[in-house]
């Protein structure tokens, strides 16, 4: 886990502190900026319906204690829904730009590295397809979170797993198609390598709940992955 946390955190310090990433950071930040605020909202309104949901009833003192813990919940399981409607709608959105970030990264490690030819439309299309079969675990495991809402700690912590793991699929999406990885060979490869994507995509995660800095975490991870190799 540790390992994730650092790679991740080395691909942040290398897209600030190289002149040519930057270049290219600003050029997406702005589409990033207006897709964060648009899921905001739907972020607002989900953890409302959330805690109306799970909100208990009852004047005894510890419901207090309760009513408390289950607000921090739904707000919790809004935010990663949140992160996972964002990574996936940024993503392709960006996503020629992310690959050129990745070439960037390559080239300045000494590595030889090309850039993806495809059109704009030709690679945010496939970075959509790329998203459905990891999107498809993510519905089955929210139907099992779904399944134990009587317990939210439960359900919070399956949407949790839930979460990280689809947002590892998106974040490798660019360096694995670089690499012509189809779904079945990333699945085995992040099967591998269980505990190094756990503190990576754990560490994006918590990083994406928080406003502003959750713009900057998906060109981070790709120049964090481009390091990698």
């Amino acid at each position: 886990m540790l390992k994730g946390m650092t790679t991740f955190f080395a691909g942040f310090a290398m897209l600030i502190g190289e002149a040519s990433l930057r270049q290219v950071l600003w050029r997406m930040l702005g589409l990033l900026l207006a897709v964060m605020l648009a899921l905001m909202v739907g972020v607002f309104f989900l953890a409302d319906y959330l805690t109306a949901l799970w909100m208990p009833e009852g004047d005894a003192w510890y419901w207090q204690v309760v009513s408390a813990v289950a607000w921090l919940l739904a707000v919790l399981m809004a935010l990663l829904s949140g992160v996972v409607g964002f990574t996936a709608l940024a993503s392709a959105a960006i996503a020629p730009w992310l690959d050129e970030l990745a070439t960037r990264t390559e080239r300045l490690l000494g590595k030889t590295s090309q850039e993806n030819s495809s059109g704009w439309l030709e690679q945010s299309m496939s970075s959509l397809a790329n998203s459905v079969r990891p999107l498809f675990g993510l519905l089955v495991l929210g139907i099992v979170a779904l399944l134990f809402f009587w317990f939210p700690p439960l359900a919070a912590a399956i949407w949790t797993y839930a979460s990280i793991r689809f947002l590892n699929f998106e974040l490798f999406d660019t360096q694995a198609s670089r690499a012509g990885l189809n779904f079945k060979d990333r699945k085995v490869y992040m099967k591998q390598h269980f505990w190094f994507w756990l503190g990576f995509g754990g560490t994006a995660l918590v990083l994406m709940m928080v406003p502003l800095l959750n713009i900057f975490i998906i060109p981070a991870a790709v120049v964090a992955l481009a390091q990698r190799g």
